[in-house]
């Protein structure tokens, strides 16, 4: 009799639907705030970018979880607030891929924030899954 794998999610990254709510040069930080929730990881570009971060991990029987997808969406804001660009971004063969971008003139800023966002892929013990709950 094998194990069963167990899927959990932790995190919270908006899907393409709520995102399209959402409209570059209109919205602001505030209203992003309100429709989305604040990100628990902003403040890396000196409030330039907003990250919302989701990974997906698996348990199979007593070994530890494993880590299998991590998504980031970066909502990046102009000098007067606007929203300016929302991109998400995936794990491609280890590789940061633009999975899907709102404005493509103008990529987020500060891909090093991205890096140390998907730089612990794979690299989290299993007792920080279950703290805070």
């Amino acid at each position: 009799m094998g194990c069963t794998p167990i899927y959990s999610m932790h995190g919270y990254a908006p899907d393409d639907e709520t995102l399209a709510q959402i409209e570059t040069g209109v919205d602001t930080r505030e209203t992003v705030a309100a429709f989305l929730g604040r990100p628990t990881t902003d403040g890396l570009l000196n409030d330039e970018a907003w990250f919302y971060v989701q990974s997906r991990w698996k348990s199979v029987g007593m070994g530890a979880p494993q880590e299998y997808d991590r998504q980031v969406v970066a909502v990046t804001f102009s000098e007067d607030g606007r929203v300016a660009n929302i991109e998400r971004f995936g794990l491609e063969r280890g590789e940061i891929v633009p999975l899907s971008r709102r404005v493509t003139s103008t990529p987020i800023k500060g891909r090093s924030a991205l890096s140390q966002i998907f730089s612990n892929f794979g690299r989290v013990d299993a007792a920080s899954l279950f703290r805070n709950r």
